[in-house]
C-alpha cells in the first residue's frame, strides 16, 4: 500500500505534535513509574500513546493497531492481520529520563510482516525537531522542522536520503553505532573483529537514522528488543537502501511471526560484507546472559 501525499502529510504532521506534547512533558518535569517488566514509563509516554493512536484512528479507522503501551493483543487475533500500524510512542525512555534528548517518536506500517513505511521523529535534537521517513520502494527522507508547521511547503526543510557504500577501510574508517546501554559485551566482540573502525554510542532509533542517512555503516543489536522498537525504523533504513537482518539467518527482519513480540538479534546495514558478517558470527557466541 502507497500511502498519497495527503495522507503522508497528515501523519507527519500529526507525529510531529504529538512530538510537541512530549517536549512539554520533557521541559516542565514529570514523575517515573515502572511496568511489570521493571521498564521505566512516563507522562510522555502515554501522551504520545493517545496522540498517535487518535491520529491513526482519523487516518485509518479500519486499520489494527499495535503500541507498546496498549494492552496485549494475542497472536491467535494478530496473525489474521494482512496490514497494521505499529506503534512505539517512546522509543528511548531511559533517554528521555536522563535528558540527553535521545529518543523517538516512531510509527510503523506493517504488511505481510514487513516494515513498508516507517516514521522515526526525533523532537528533541540540537538542531530542532527531525523527522526521518521512507516509504520501501519511493525512498526515504530527512525533514528538519521548523516553528509549528510540519509541512514540506511551510516551516520545514526536506531532502532525501540514502545509505552509503561501504569504505575501504584503510582510507576511511568504518562507522560503527551502538547502544548506550545494552548488549555491550557482544557489540565488543563485534568490533574486535572488524578492520578500521569509529564506534559511536546512541540512543533510541537514532542509530538506524545514521545508517539511512550514510553517516554510519553498520548497528549491531544482539541484546532483546521489541517489533516496536525497531519497525519504523527498519522501514526508513530499507527505503534508504539499506537493510536489517535477523543476525544468526541473514535474512531480513520480518514482525508478527509469533506470540513473542521480541525480535531475534538483528544488524542494520548500508551494504553486505563478508569481514562485518565473520565478526558478527563471533559476536553471537558471546554468552546471551551477559548481554544487559
Amino acid at each position: 500500500m502507497r500511502l498519497d501525499q495527503e495522507t503522508l502529510e497528515r501523519l507527519l504532521a500529526g507525529v510531529a505534535e504529538a512530538g510537541r506534547e512530549v517536549m512539554a512533558i520533557y521541559h516542565r518535569g514529570f514523575a517515573v513509574e515502572h511496568k511489570a517488566d521493571d521498564s521505566p514509563l512516563t507522562e510522555a509516554d502515554m501522551a504520545a500513546h493517545h496522540a498517535l493512536l487518535a491520529l491513526l484512528q482519523r487516518e485509518a479507522p479500519d486499520t489494527p493497531v499495535l503500541s507498546e503501551e496498549s494492552a496485549e493483543i494475542p497472536f491467535v487475533t494478530r496473525q489474521s492481520w494482512v496490514r497494521y500500524w505499529l506503534v512505539d510512542p517512546l522509543d528511548g525512555t531511559r533517554e528521555f529520563i536522563a535528558g540527553n534528548g535521545e529518543f523517538t517518536l516512531n510509527l510503523a506500517m506493517v504488511e505481510e510482516g514487513v516494515p513498508v513505511f516507517g516514521i522515526v521523529h526525533a523532537p528533541a535534537m540540537p538542531e530542532g525537531a527531525v523527522t526521518w521517513w521512507g516509504q520501501v520502494g519511493q525512498g526515504a527522507f530527512r525533514r528538519e522542522i521548523a516553528g509549528e508547521v510540519a509541512s514540506a511547503q511551510r516551516g520545514s526543510s526536506e531532502r532525501p536520503i540514502r545509505v552509503r557504500a561501504l569504505p575501504d577501510p584503510d582510507r576511511e574508517p568504518w562507522q560503527v553505532v551502538g547502544s548506550r546501554r545494552n548488549g555491550r559485551e557482544a557489540f565488543e566482540a563485534f568490533c574486535q573483529v572488524l578492520p578500521a573502525h569509529a564506534t559511536l554510542n546512541i540512543g533510541s532509533s537514532l542509530k538506524f537514522c545514521l545508517i539511512a542517512e550514510g553517516k554510519a555503516d553498520l548497528y549491531p543489536r544482539l541484546a532483546p528488543t521489541h517489533e516496536w522498537d525497531t519497525a519504523a525504523a527498519q522501514a526508513v533504513v530499507t527505503a534508504a537502501g539499506g537493510q536489517v537482518l535477523d543476525a544468526e539467518s541473514l535474512e531480513p527482519m520480518r514482525c508478527n511471526q509469533s506470540e513473542s513480540l521480541l525480535n531475534p538479534g538483528f544488524i542494520a546495514c548500508g551494504q553486505r560484507d563478508a569481514r562485518w558478517e565473520t565478526a558478527l558470527a563471533k559476536a553471537l557466541q558471546v554468552d546471551p546472559d551477559s548481554r544487559g
